[in-house]
């Protein structure tokens, strides 16, 4: 298999909210609880962490740490082995927030088709929680 069989899930919003705000709801695991998932998330590289829903666990590690500009971090479980980076860009009314998920395999259509459907939903109630909080 070659790096081109690879496939990735990218969504981008522009938000109208500052990247300060995203970033706290992105890696503060009390609000990632209330738009991700349950996590024991610290945004220092190199530490271990897990995301916890009714569906089940993935193990992950953070890669690197921008603050306010970029997150990156292992997404594995279930058969996947991949990595997930959000991108914070300050833009005139808020900022745009780019989320790419990479390393889904050909054969791993069911997990492509779950994350495809499932980050608009996720970036729809992160949009949500920040327009309630402070």
């Amino acid at each position: 298999m070659s790096e081109a069989d690879i496939r990735s899930v990218v969504v981008e919003r522009e938000l109208p909210f500052p990247p300060e705000k995203i970033w706290r709801a992105l890696t503060q695991p009390h609000l990632m609880a209330e738009w991700l998932m349950k996590s024991d998330f610290r945004p220092e590289v190199g530490h271990g962490f897990n995301f916890t829903a009714d569906w089940g666990v993935l193990d992950c590690e953070v890669l690197e740490v921008e603050p306010q500009r970029t997150l990156t971090y292992t997404w594995n479980g279930l058969g996947l082995v991949s990595t997930v980076t959000w991108t914070l860009e300050p833009t005139p009314g808020g900022a745009r927030l780019r989320m790419e998920q990479v390393g889904f395999k050909p054969d791993q259509e069911r997990a492509y088709r779950g994350a495809t459907s499932g980050w608009p939903r996720f970036f729809d109630s992160l949009a949500e929680l920040l327009g309630r909080i402070d």
